[in-house]
Parts: C-alpha cells; structure tokens; sequence
C-alpha cells in the first residue's frame, strides 16, 4: 500500500503544479503532508518529519545556494556574461561562436540565474546569428539552450547541482571535478549532433522563425520576468554607474572559488592532509571569498545605491530557492520515516539483481518524467533527489553517479508548461514550432547525450 499512497502524493504534486498552478512550494508540502499521513506516521510525527527534512538539507547546502544567488547577481551587474560573449564573437568568429558559447555558459556562469543568461545573450545570439547562415537563428538557440540549462544540473555552483548534491549528500568538491567532465562534454556533443541535423534539413527558416520579428533592444536589456527553468526571477537593469572592469578581473569572484573547491577535492582524493588546505577548499568558505571578492569589486564600480538593489534582488529570489530545495528535503525525509525505501531498495538495488547501468536508467527516466509534467528543471531535480536519496545505500551505485544521473533526467525535454519556453521563443524571435526545436527537442537530445557519459563514467568509477 505505501507504494500505491507514495504514487497518489507525486501524482498529486504533479497535478496540483501543471493543473491547478499551485506553487511548487505548497504543492510539495501537501504531497509530504499525505504520504506521511497515509503511511501512518501520525500528525504530529509527519510535520515534525518535514520540519527536521527541511533542516538537514539547509544545514547542507542552504549557505551554498545563497552565497551563490547573491554572487551570480553581483556578477550580471558587473557585466561578466556579456563581456564573455563579446570576446568570443570577436577572437573566434561566428562560425566558431556557437559551440564556443555552449562551452563558456555551460562552465563559468552557472551562478547566473537561467533566466537571467537567457535575457543577456539573446540579443547578442540574434545579432551573430545572420552571420552563420540560414541555420544561424537555430545554431544560436541551441548554443544558448545547451550551454544554460547543462551548466544548471551538472556545474558547480548551478543551482540545480548544489541542490541535488546536497540532497543526496555529494561533496560538492566531488560534484564540481565530475560536473566539469560531463557538462561541457555533453554541451559540446550535443551542438554537434545538433549541427549535423541543421545541416540535413531539421530547421525550416521560413516556418521556424518570426519573420521581421521586432525588438526594442539588443544592446540594452529592461526588466526580466519573473519565471524559468528554475522556478525563479529576478528584475535585471544594465545600466552600469562607472566603467566595467576588464572581463579577466570581473571573473575572479567565481573562477577563485572554482579554483579552491577543486583544489580541495583533489587534495583530499590525493590524501594530503592539511587543515588550511581543507579551509581553503570548503564550498562555504570558496563561495563566501568569492561574493565578498564581488561585493567589493561592485561597490566600487556601481556605487552605493546600485549595489544595494542588486543585493536586494539576489536576497528576494534566494528565498523561493531555498524554500523549493527544503520542501525536497522534507519529501526526501516523511519517505526515509516510511518503509518505502525499503520497497524501492529492493525494486532498484544490486542485490535485486538489477544492474547498475540499470539503476542509472531509472533514476534518469524518475527526473525526466517529473521534468515533463511539473515544467521546471529544479523542481524535478529537487523531487527526484528527495525520493531517491533514501535508497541511495541500496543501488549499487556512487552517490555522485546518481545525482549526475538525476541531472541529465531533469533536463530532458523543456517544454510548453515552462516559462523559460516562452522567454526562449519571444527572445530569440523564433516561433512555437521553432523552439520545440532549438529548446524542447535539444534539451532531450543534451539530456539522452548526457545519461550515456554519466553511464560511461558509471563504468570507470
């Protein structure tokens, strides 16, 4: 029976966010709220269940994420992102730009609210774009599908990854050296498939673009809406007070921080034993020197006031991250009090006789299904972690292969119950059927892509 009740509480957060537009929140808390209830935990067990769940997972990674909001906002103020794609349009050419760009957002600025990314390379997408021939509008979205929403679930300090390692209990120095294997691996890959299907005929300027689509900026972005894959948002103004710095010093605050967390992980996977190594390297320090290395920079080139709405910002779009992450703690933790671990652990484990690259599969197809219904990619990853972290003991498989297998689930198939869907189409000027192409069908192919590295990794490991 407490597969049957588990079955009803998922499918009733499903409903309750596709159908009834309930937020992801609310929905997640009465799902907890009913399979602990239904499994006979009691009233008051079951909420002081969801309250310790919601604990535990902030004691992990609640820091971790809302040093990295406050970091990604003081970087787009700062001009990171643009300044990155401008020197790759200029040192590699437009041929080139698509996979360079791919690459550079899947790696560096994950910290950058998806959204956020979305709003501040479209127009520069769009404007590269007819250099690259009729297939240029589609190269460009692709590239930006790829490099954003890979670098979301797979690269340190992505939002998505920090919250599904922190589920399943991954040290995210372990999580940063796979992540920076696999997400650039799966961006480049998949724009050259992608590419390969462009070039056979998959795009259909005529039927797929906008014709004399119009907008009313490309250099100079306005207000962002609120939304995306993430479940978030944040209101962006471009409208620097002094000079930017030099791209090499606006990066600093989260190149640093990437430095010394995988300095960390390699030094304890070496066995090297040094107290100030281990400080140096622990996420929490990293990504605080990081947004106090940024705090400083932007104080000094954006002023006072500007400074002050950009924190703003960051600290109102942390507190919806941080209360969708607890909720999948607190699912995560009414399942661990109920014997459905058990039930689940012998479906999936090893000794069931199910075989790992089995249990990879699996995992995948709980995200990606999550994924398809719900529309957002945190919402689905946080879901799948919490389900699947307490018969993590049982599967016969790395704690950091599952959540790399969690991730590419979670990214299969951005589709129209998105709003980062609609964002893409209006700002890349494409129509309906054009980002079912550029975003839906290349987030699947990147999600298929990514789950056989993360098998192949599974092999070796």
């Amino acid at each position: 029976m407490i597969v049957l009740h588990a079955a009803i509480a998922i499918a009733a957060v499903i409903v309750l966010i596709l159908v009834m537009r309930v937020e992801p929140v609310i929905a997640l808390v009465i799902g907890s709220l009913y399979l602990g209830l239904a499994a006979g935990l009691g009233f008051e067990k079951t909420i002081t269940t969801i309250a310790e769940g919601f604990g535990d997972i902030m004691a992990e990674v609640g820091l971790l994420i809302g040093f990295g909001v406050l970091l990604g906002s003081l970087l787009h103020a700062l001009g990171a992102l643009r300044k990155v794609v401008e020197k790759l349009l200029s040192a590699l050419g437009p041929r080139r730009l698509p996979y360079a760009l791919a690459v550079a957002l899947s790696t560096i600025f994950p910290s950058i609210y998806v959204d956020v990314q979305l709003v501040l390379a479209a127009p520069l997408a769009r404007q590269a774009a007819p250099h690259l021939g009729r297939n240029g509008l589609a190269m460009m979205g692709g590239a930006l599908t790829t490099g954003i929403l890979v670098g979301y679930v797979f690269v340190v300090p992505g939002l998505g990854t920090v919250a599904i390692a922190g589920l399943l209990d991954v040290p995210l120095g372990t999580m940063l050296l796979y992540g920076f294997v696999i997400g650039p691996a799966t961006a480049l890959l998949t724009m050259l498939v992608y590419s390969r299907l462009l070039k056979l005929g998959f795009w259909n300027k005529a039927k797929d673009e906008v014709e004399g689509a119009v907008f009313e900026d490309d250099t100079d972005q306005g207000e962002e809406t609120t939304g995306g894959a993430g479940g978030s948002g944040v209101a962006v103004t471009e409208r620097p007070v002094r000079a930017l710095p030099r791209l090499s010093v606006s990066l600093l605050p989260i190149v640093v921080p990437l430095l010394l967390i995988a300095g960390g992980a390699i030094s304890e996977a070496a066995g090297v034993k040094s107290d100030v190594v281990a400080f140096l390297g622990d996420p929490v320090f990293a990504l605080f020197l990081g947004l106090v290395g940024a705090y400083v920079l932007a104080r000094r080139v954006l002023g006072g006031d500007r400074l002050a709405d950009t924190m703003s910002k960051g600290f109102n779009s942390t507190g919806q991250i941080l209360l969708v992450t607890g909720v999948g703690g607190s699912l995560g933790a009414v399942i661990g009090e109920t014997n459905l671990d058990d039930v689940l652990s012998g479906l999936f484990s090893a000794d069931a006789g199910v075989p790992a690259l089995v249990t990879i599969l699996l995992a995948w197809l709980v995200a990606a299904v999550l994924h398809f219904a719900i529309g957002s990619i945190a919402v689905a990853g946080i879901a799948a972690a919490g389900i699947l972290a307490p018969i993590m003991g049982g599967l016969g498989i790395p704690a950091e292969v599952l959540a790399l297998a969690i991730g590419s689930g979670a990214l299969f198939a951005l589709q129209l119950n998105s709003n980062f869907f609609w964002m893409f189409q209006t700002l890349l000027g494409v129509n309906t059927r054009g980002a079912l192409k550029a975003l839906t069908f290349v987030t699947s192919l990147a999600s298929v892509v990514s789950l056989a590295l993360v098998m192949g990794v599974s092999v070796v490991v």
